[in-house]
């Protein structure tokens, strides 16, 4: 891993492939480590530099005060358009899970020539609070179980572990791999404060982030090839919201993994790679 300027900004990076092998640029939600490795492997083998990356106030790139960030989520999307000029590998492929699917959509939008496809895991097209009438909420239920779990020692390491996994059973992922993915998110912010450590675990700065103008209406002028993934079983973004995001993108393919729910399953990891690499 490394870091890299991009205007001004520290952007955390880990390249997998060929430097000169096509870009694929995957932004984290908001870790890079919400990739997982088999994927950025599986991509490299195929003929692609993968290249993911941590957004603002996460991981090893630039944080100040995530609980009061001084930045928009279009300077989210900027960042993911200069970076691919940074690498010198554009147009790139443009690949964002979750809060990083939504980094990703407005990329796309707002600079549609940095990119030549996009792939949206997991995500919807508005944010934060509430959505639209038409798309599914997160699941009530879960929600009270999830949020009413009390916050672990975010100084501990193992506490940490056990509440990511704890926090994936709940969601319907796998509590072995949110726990590795834990462990590992935590030993890269080592001596971090409480307010850090909490925002790279739980993606929390994005709901403090400045999401307008809307940019659902603005989807059918996406001109990429598009690959929208969505979990069957994903209770937080529920599996409506990536199909409201392929009807509206032009052309766009939905591929839907029935035995997936929130995170990307490593049994899905050959079939998620085959897609993406099918995008032209």
């Amino acid at each position: 891993m490394t870091t890299v300027d991009v205007h001004g900004i520290a952007l955390g990076i880990e390249s997998f492939g060929d430097d000169a092998a096509p870009l694929v640029l995957l932004a984290g939600g908001t870790t890079m480590l919400s990739w997982p490795d088999a994927l950025c492997e599986r991509l490299a083998a195929g003929g692609r530099r993968a290249v993911r990356y941590d957004l603002r106030d996460s991981g090893e790139s630039t944080t100040r005060d995530p609980q009061a960030p001084a930045y928009t989520l279009r300077d989210l999307a900027a960042d993911a358009a200069a970076l691919v000029d940074v690498l010198g590998g554009g147009p790139a492929h443009l690949a964002g899970i979750g809060v990083g699917g939504m980094v990703a959509q407005v990329a796309v939008l707002d600079h549609p020539d940095a990119f030549s496809a996009l792939t949206l895991v997991g995500t919807r097209a508005v944010a934060p609070g509430p959505p639209d009438d038409d798309l599914p909420d997160h699941d009530a239920a879960t929600m009270g179980r999830l949020f009413g779990s009390p916050m672990p020692d975010w100084g501990d390491r193992e506490a940490v572990a056990a509440f990511a996994a704890a926090g994936a059973e709940i969601l319907g992922d796998d509590p072995v791999a949110a726990r590795a993915r834990a462990g590992r998110v935590w030993d890269r912010t080592p001596g971090a404060p409480p307010a850090v450590r909490a925002a790279n675990q739980l993606g929390t700065v994005f709901s403090r982030l400045d999401c307008a103008p809307r940019w659902r209406e603005r989807l059918p002028r996406i001109e990429v090839p598009t690959l929208v993934v969505h979990g069957r079983r994903d209770r937080f973004f529920p599996v409506g919201n990536g199909e409201a995001i392929a009807r509206e993108i032009p052309g766009a393919r939905l591929l839907v993994l029935e035995e997936a729910a929130t995170a990307l399953p490593a049994t899905a990891t050959d079939e998620v790679a085959e897609a993406m690499l099918g995008l032209v």
